[in-house]
């Protein structure tokens, strides 16, 4: 199942444009602006577009993905925009990242395989450092009816593959909660998330 996983995101993002553009998704972009610089991780982090932007903004940024295309266009995005970027291809039990080494994770539109979700969030937590936040975004359990009136905006076809508030409250059970939501939102971001759609939005503390 991950080898087929890697090769549906090895697909899609040869592409020669920008699956979800090159702009940085407008709530992490918000939430991020919140904290002050430090160590970050990007979870399921594609063609970079949020790396990059917190990299501009003095981050120390380390991303991962299972897509060595994503990891192409990642690098070639930061390098337009002189900065740099530490970017890791692999599965996330297998990278050697250190446990509390980072300040903060984002997690936008990280839709891992249903089978390891929670196995890699646990993972995860394991990384953030004491009082580190993690920035979440991602669509909900309700998105299935928004992508069957529209496909175009995109997410996971089956309801396995997306959240619901009771998902997240379990996975990250050990945070100060700053905001848990399910909410619509309008989308514009590159060939792949386009229209109204209904997401899970999360900014916890870490105890």
């Amino acid at each position: 199942m991950t080898e087929e996983w890697k090769k549906r995101w090895d697909d899609r993002y040869q592409e020669k444009a920008y699956a979800y553009g090159v702009e940085p998704n407008d709530f992490f972009k918000h939430q991020i602006k919140q904290l002050q610089e430090g160590q970050i991780l990007f979870g399921a982090e594609g063609e970079g577009r949020n790396a990059v932007y917190a990299a501009q903004l003095g981050w120390k940024v380390e991303a991962f993905d299972i897509s060595t295309e994503g990891q192409k266009k990642a690098l070639h995005l930061a390098k337009e925009n002189n900065v740099s970027i530490d970017y890791h291809v692999g599965f996330l039990p297998e990278l050697d990242f250190t446990d509390e080494q980072f300040d903060a994770i984002a997690l936008i539109y990280a839709h891992f395989p249903p089978p390891v979700r929670s196995e890699y969030h646990q993972i995860l937590n394991q990384k953030l450092k004491s009082g580190g936040t993690i920035i979440f975004e991602a669509f909900s359990k309700k998105h299935l009816e928004y992508r069957e009136r529209n496909p175009k905006v995109g997410g996971p076809a089956n309801i396995e593959g997306l959240f619901s508030l009771e998902d997240i409250k379990r996975d990250f059970p050990d945070y100060d909660i700053e905001l848990l939501e399910e909410t619509e939102v309008e989308l514009n971001e590159g060939l792949y998330h386009n229209g109204t759609g209904s997401v899970i939005r999360f900014v916890g503390r870490k105890r």
